[in-house]
C-alpha cells in the first residue's frame, strides 16, 4: 500500500516532463480549437508583398517614367460676344517635353485661336509655366511649344512610327476630363487609318482601342519600351470613349522638327491649282479616259504649276446645271500612284514640304506626259 502513493507520483512527474518537453507545445495551440468555437467565420491571410505579373510590372514602370514628363496644357483666347463683352475661352489638353530645355510637343487645335494664353502644369500638380508657341502644323493638328523650366525637365524619347504592327501593346497618358495623370492601355487596332474632319483629312493615322476622351488630345501614346510612337489626337464620334481613337504618328512630328532645325520655320507646300474629279461617263462625254482625273480647273499666276507649265481650261460647259472648264490638263498619277479619288493630290501633299519635287502624270492632247512640279511655299494660318 505504501507503494501506491510512490508509483502515482512518478506517473505525474513522468507526464509533466513529456508534455512540457515536446517542441512544438504552446499554451495557444492548446487554447487554439477554444478561440475557433468562438467565431462563426476566419478571415483569409492578407499578403505581405504585392507581386506583379509582368505586363503589370513594365504598365507599373512606363507609367512612372512617362507620367512625370506629361503636363496639363491650358489655353485661353478671348472673344467678343453679343454684347461686345470681351470673354476669356478656355480650352484643356495634354503635352509632353521633349527634352530638358523645356520644349512640348501637343496639337495644334490644344493651343488653336488668334494669340492664345498658354499654361503649362507640371505632374507634380504644383509647378505652372507660361509657354510660347514656336511652330504650328495644320495639317498634321501638330504643335511646339516652349516652357523656361526652372531646373532640368524629365523628357521622352520619341519611337519610331513606320515599324508599328497592329497588335502590339500601347499605353496612353494624358488628362482626360481634367483628370491628371491618367493611364489607359490598349493596342493598336490599325494603322494608314484615314480621317475626314470638317476642317481637314487626316491620313495614315494610328488607330488604338486605348481610352481616348477630351482632355487626351497631345498626349502620349507610347509603346511597351516607353519610346513615343504616337500623339493622341481625336476620338471617333462625338459621344465620348467608344474604343477606336486615333492618334497622328510621331514620325510627322520628327518632319515637323527636323524642318524647323534645318529652315527655322514650319512651311506648307503649295502647288497653284484648283481641280474636279471627273470619271466614267463624264470623262468620256468630255473625250477624257474613262479612269478619270483630277482635272485642272485653275492655274495661279506665279504659282509652281505655271512655273512648271502645267495648263488650265480653254472653255467652260454646263454639266449637271455646274460650269466645268475643259481642255486643261488631266491629272492622272501623281508620284507614279494612280488617282483614285478627289483627295488623291492633297494626300499628297501632306507628305511634301515647300521645296519639295511633285511627280504628276497628266493626259494633255490626247497622250500622257510626265511634269514635275517644285513646289512654293504658302503661309501657315493661325
Amino acid at each position: 500500500m505504501r507503494l501506491r502513493p510512490v508509483l502515482w507520483a512518478a506517473i505525474l512527474v513522468a507526464a509533466f516532463v513529456y508534455v512540457t518537453s515536446l517542441s512544438h507545445w504552446n499554451v495557444r495551440n492548446a487554447l487554439r480549437p477554444l478561440e475557433r468555437a468562438g467565431k462563426q467565420w476566419s478571415e483569409p491571410q492578407t499578403a505581405r508583398t504585392a507581386v506583379f505579373g509582368a505586363d503589370e510590372q513594365n504598365n507599373i514602370d512606363i507609367y512612372k517614367m512617362a507620367n512625370a514628363a506629361t503636363v496639363n496644357i491650358t489655353s485661353i483666347i478671348y472673344r467678343e460676344n453679343w454684347f461686345r463683352q470681351i470673354l476669356p475661352e478656355q480650352g484643356q489638353g495634354s503635352g509632353f517635353l521633349i527634352d530638358e530645355e523645356g520644349r512640348i510637343l501637343t496639337n495644334r487645335h490644344v493651343v488653336s485661336g488668334r494669340a492664345p494664353e498658354i499654361y503649362v502644369t507640371m505632374a507634380d500638380h504644383k509647378t505652372r509655366y507660361k509657354a510660347r508657341i514656336l511652330a504650328r502644323d495644320e495639317r498634321n493638328d501638330l504643335a511646339l511649344i516652349k516652357v523656361e523650366p526652372k531646373q532640368k525637365a524629365p523628357f521622352l524619347r520619341l519611337g519610331d512610327s513606320d515599324v508599328v504592327q497592329v497588335g502590339q501593346k500601347v499605353i496612353a497618358i494624358g488628362n482626360p476630363f481634367g483628370l491628371d495623370g491618367t493611364l489607359t492601355t490598349g493596342v493598336v487596332s490599325a494603322v494608314g487609318r484615314s480621317v475626314q474632319t470638317e476642317e481637314v483629312d487626316f491620313e495614315g493615322m494610328v488607330q488604338t482601342d486605348a481610352a481616348i476622351n477630351p482632355g487626351n488630345s497631345g498626349g502620349p501614346l507610347l509603346d511597351s519600351h516607353g519610346s513615343v510612337i504616337g500623339i493622341n489626337t481625336m476620338i471617333y464620334g462625338s459621344q465620348g470613349n467608344i474604343g477606336i481613337g486615333f492618334a497622328m504618328p510621331i514620325n510627322r512630328a520628327k518632319a515637323m522638327l527636323e524642318e524647323l532645325r534645318t529652315r527655322g520655320r514650319v512651311t506648307r507646300p503649295m502647288l497653284g491649282v484648283s481641280v474636279v474629279y471627273v470619271s466614267g461617263d463624264v470623262s468620256e462625254a468630255l473625250e477624257l479616259p474613262s479612269d478619270g482625273g483630277l482635272l485642272i480647273q485653275d492655274v495661279q499666276r506665279g504659282s509652281a504649276a505655271e512655273e512648271a507649265g502645267l495648263r488650265g481650261p480653254r472653255q467652260r460647259v454646263i454639266l449637271g446645271n455646274y460650269p466645268v472648264g475643259i481642255g486643261g490638263d488631266l491629272i492622272v498619277a501623281i508620284d507614279g500612284k494612280p488617282v483614285e479619288d478627289r483627295q488623291s493630290l492633297e494626300r499628297a501633299m501632306n507628305r511634301k514640304r515647300a521645296g519639295d519635287n511633285l511627280e504628276l502624270t497628266v493626259y494633255r492632247n490626247r497622250r500622257t506626259q510626265k511634269v514635275t512640279v517644285k513646289l512654293g511655299e504658302a503661309p501657315l494660318p493661325l
